[in-house]
C-alpha cells in the first residue's frame, strides 16, 4: 500500500512539476518537484526496509 501511496505523490508531483511549467507558476513547479522527491526517497527508504526484514528473516532460519 505505501508503494502505491509514493509512486502517487510522484505522479502528483509530476504533473504540478507540469503545470506551473506550462504556466510559467514556479512556486507550483517548485511544489511539484519537492512532491516528487518526497515520493522518491519515500521509496528508497521503503525498499531499505524491505531488504533489511529480508536479510533478518534469514538470518533467523
Amino acid at each position: 500500500m505505501a508503494d502505491q501511496e509514493n509512486k502517487f505523490e510522484q505522479a502528483k508531483g509530476n504533473i504540478k512539476e507540469t503545470v506551473g511549467n506550462v504556466t510559467d507558476n514556479e512556486s507550483l513547479e517548485n511544489e511539484g518537484k519537492q512532491d516528487k522527491a518526497s515520493g522518491k526517497a519515500k521509496e528508497v527508504v521503503e525498499n531499505v526496509k524491505d531488504k533489511a526484514n529480508d536479510m533478518i528473516d534469514k538470518f533467523k532460519k
